[in-house]
């Protein structure tokens, strides 16, 4: 066990120093029910990179080191300031059990599927308290190989706390639990936000985390945290129920596809003089806007693309509104000259 650590900490420590904006990241985490799971990862670069030479790996209930069998290679390409989601390869619509389909509102907004026999590849099975690292190398076809010994493997950012198992809120691991909001973090005080729930990284984060030695994991310090579902609604905001007299669950994926980081030059139109803020983000309901000189009008979407709030300002240099249920939402603002800015804003 110790040499484990000793490896991770020698292949950790060549990215320790990484500059802002320089390297790729996970910039949202999805541990849905069943096998609804998927991983977004972020380029806050100005250039096009291959993910051929990047892994996903992970760390299985408190593990301290992985192997090419709990990895897996990843393929296509990821454009300057944009997001490859990364999702579970389980597309069988007559799946059951182990293999139950992932929900179609999330496989629409994969870039890719990985790991779709567990035996082969179970990297892509987490469930709240594993973690995931993100590494850039080559696999070799050794499933035991442990992945601190391939040359050249190096860890680009790791969520989670590698060799620690969070407890449930009954202080048991079985069943898994996950990373809480209160100190320790171990699930043992505070919400659990890590097992089912999606995890979106702060706009304000502009790198990997790559140290394996970190004393404690605290999931809401560099993300934000929203449930894996939400209740259905109707046109005028109340609840729609099923056949069975209970709500209508959709899974809350619409912020898969984009990310917003500070990384982005192009997040705030380049005519403008003034730097666009919406805060405080996430909010308890009530946002001001700030930084346009000429916003026309605002439009709110939720997760499920269905407006709900929609706002004339007529050239209005600032202004606030309110959204009164809790989940993730779309701000979309026109500009009197045209221009249209998307902002993602969350209601805790």
């Amino acid at each position: 066990m110790k040499k484990s650590l000793i490896l991770l900490s020698l292949v950790f420590a060549s990215f320790a120093n990484a500059q802002d904006c320089s390297k790729i990241f996970i910039s949202e985490y999805v541990e849905g029910w069943s096998n609804n799971k998927a991983l977004e990862i972020y380029n806050p670069t100005a250039n096009p990179i291959n993910l051929a030479g990047y892994v996903i790996a992970r760390y299985s209930n408190g593990s301290t080191s992985a192997q090419v069998k709990n990895a897996v290679q990843l393929s296509g390409t990821v454009a300057p300031y944009s997001v490859y989601v990364a999702v579970i390869d389980k597309q069988d619509p007559n799946g059951t059990g182990q293999e139950a389909p992932v929900w179609d509102s999330l496989a629409v907004r994969a870039d890719g599927f990985y790991s779709p026999d567990y035996n082969t590849s179970n990297a892509m099975y987490w469930n709240g308290d594993d973690a995931v690292v993100l590494l850039q190398g080559t696999l070799t076809s050794d499933p035991n190989q442990v992945l601190t010994t391939i040359a050249g493997m190096t860890v680009i950012d790791i969520f989670g706390k590698i060799g620690e198992q969070p407890t449930n809120d009954q202080g048991s691991t079985s069943p898994a639990g996950g990373w809480s909001t209160d100190f320790p973090y171990t699930g043992m005080v505070g919400i659990i936000v890590t097992q089912d729930h999606s995890l979106i990284r702060k706009s304000t984060i502009k790198k990997g985390e790559t140290s394996p030695t970190i004393s404690f994991f605290n999931p809401l310090a560099e993300y934000d945290s929203i449930p894996a579902v939400v209740v259905r609604l109707d046109a005028n905001g109340d609840t729609l129920y099923g056949t069975s007299g209970n709500p209508i669950l959709d899974g809350n994926w619409n912020s898969l596809g984009t990310h917003d980081c500070g990384c982005n030059p192009l997040s705030v139109k380049e005519n403008t003089k003034e730097v666009l803020s919406i805060y405080p983000n996430p909010s308890k309901g009530i946002f001001q806007i700030k930084g346009l000189s000429e916003i026309n009008s605002i439009v709110v979407v939720n997760a499920l693309g269905q407006k709900v709030k929609s706002i004339n300002l007529k050239g209005a240099s600032s202004t606030s509104f309110e959204i009164e249920l809790k989940g993730v939402y779309f701000v979309q603002l026109e500009t009197t000259s045209g221009d249209l800015i998307t902002k993602k804003v969350i209601v805790k």
